[in-house]
């Protein structure tokens, strides 16, 4: 089999795409000159009656940003459609790439389309559809969550394999066996580039966003009601945030990594305190919504028992540890060392922030008349915080889960890059970009290309944060 180029047939496209490309970078550079200059600028009427600034040469430069634009990602999609349905050796590597992708594109397609059909009926999320920001921000999170769950069907080759003549072979090179494409190349191993980035991607997605919510359950129950009541309890859990604040985040990963630490089942311990707080969390939650339902409350209550208790056994305990509790055929939740240490240093260190921006919400939202009513009627302390105060402060929360998850994927990054927490033949991203980075001036496809990916999670997720959090202020 011959080698593939990038785009393969379509490359009769690529001067039209350059074009359009340096036509779209000179729009932009012209528009923000334009923007410091006196530019005569007229106003014109919009469509739902607003004035808005159009005309002269910046509205000019500004029009054409939009439209090159538009032509771009028209080129970009013509590429990926063009390269799903043609041969496999005549759409190149990106062709290749599309074809690969397709159980994604085919699940983002179905998502926006039931989306958009019902979004008056879907809340926050629904509104998220209104904003082409959040919109954008939302097909990149999605996009690296369905190749997350696809990995196994979008993966051309198995993690671990090696193939010697593969290492450092440039992308689009094809196997000895004539079997297939290393599509994005081979490492210094010889495994394939591509496939590791997308199996790399569901530790990204396993990790972050549970680390993320464990981390905002610790941090609401101890900050809804240090902001409430106030006085000791206030400032003994300010302090307390304070201190893990201060303490350097690298070298508690360092600590907490090391087999002497590790052997004295430091990481379990702490486990067993960060894990139990979504128990009481949501035991607190029920027991205050269905406090003049006793029965009621009663069963919800033994059932979040069991089920959590069950499942806090089997996160915190595993067999040949200190802390095992559950005999081995009934564990079935089997987290590796290396993994719980990563989870719960994430957790640990984003509770503190989450605490801090908790207890500041309250100290605002628990002066409203709101809260000052349902003190009133004589409702419980714990039944205002998580269904007066907590409700009305979804917004900023909800904001920074999402821009919270983006600082927890750097952080796997940057842990996997230390060689802290996870294997080192992993295929999380930050082990890879470091893998990769020593032989930077032999091939740079092996570091490039997870960077690439973690990079456009985290603008994916700050976008669909700022499409939320304009969608929140309109509320």
């Amino acid at each position: 089999m011959d080698p593939l180029t990038w785009t393969g047939a379509l490359s009769v496209l690529n001067p039209v795409t350059m074009a359009i490309a340096a036509a779209f970078a000179l729009a932009i550079i012209a528009q923000i000159v334009l923007s410091f200059s006196a530019a005569e600028v007229s106003v014109v009427a919009n469509p739902d009656g607003t004035i808005a600034a159009r005309g002269g040469a910046y509205g000019t430069a500004e029009k054409a940003v939009r439209w090159l634009f538009v032509a771009l990602v028209a080129i970009v999609v013509i590429y990926l459609v063009a390269g799903a349905v043609m041969p496999y050796g005549d759409v190149g590597i990106i062709g290749g790439l599309a074809k690969r992708f397709l159980p994604v594109w085919i699940s983002l397609i179905v998502l926006y389309a039931v989306s958009i059909r019902y979004k008056r009926r879907l809340g926050l999320y629904g509104k998220l559809f209104d904003s082409t920001i959040g919109m954008i921000g939302f097909a990149i999170v999605m996009f690296w969550v369905f190749s997350a769950i696809f990995a196994n069907m979008i993966a051309t080759h198995d993690v671990l394999s090696q193939i010697s003549q593969m290492k450092n072979k440039v992308p689009g090179t094809p196997t000895p066996d004539d079997m297939g494409w290393y599509l994005l190349g081979g490492d210094h191993l010889g495994r394939d580039v591509f496939s590791r980035v997308v199996l790399g991607s569901r530790i990204v997605v396993q990790i972050a966003p549970l680390a993320t919510l464990f981390a905002f359950m610790v941090g609401i129950t101890l900050g809804l009601p240090a902001g409430y009541y106030g006085g000791k309890l206030d400032t003994g859990l300010s302090f307390l945030a304070n201190l893990i604040l201060a303490f350097p985040v690298i070298l508690l990963f360092y600590l907490l990594v090391t087999p002497e630490i590790v052997e004295t089942g430091m990481p379990q311990y702490m486990a067993m305190v960060l894990f139990l707080f979504p128990i009481v969390f949501l035991m607190v939650l029920v027991n205050s919504r269905y406090y003049v339902v006793p029965a009621f409350r009663t069963k919800v209550l033994l059932i979040i028992l069991c089920v959590g208790g069950y499942l806090y056994l089997s996160l915190v305990g595993e067999v040949g540890t200190k802390v095992a509790v559950l005999p081995n055929m009934l564990d079935l939740i089997h987290v590796p060392g290396n993994i719980l240490i990563v989870f719960v240093s994430v957790v640990f260190v984003n509770s503190p922030t989450v605490f801090r921006i908790v207890r500041g919400i309250v100290l605002d939202v628990k002066t409203r008349d709101y809260v000052s009513a349902a003190q009133t009627r004589g409702e419980r302390p714990w039944y205002i915080m998580l269904w007066e105060i907590l409700p009305n402060a979804r917004g900023p929360l909800i904001v920074d889960f999402c821009l919270r998850i983006g600082y927890t994927t750097i952080l796997l990054g940057t842990l996997g890059f230390f060689g802290l927490g996870l294997s080192p033949e992993s295929p999380d991203w930050g082990s890879t970009i470091n893998a990769g980075r020593k032989l930077m001036t032999v091939a740079q496809h092996p570091a490039i290309v997870p960077a690439l990916a973690l990079m456009s999670l985290v603008l994916g997720l700050n976008l669909l944060a700022d499409g939320l959090r304009e969608e929140s202020l309109r509320d």
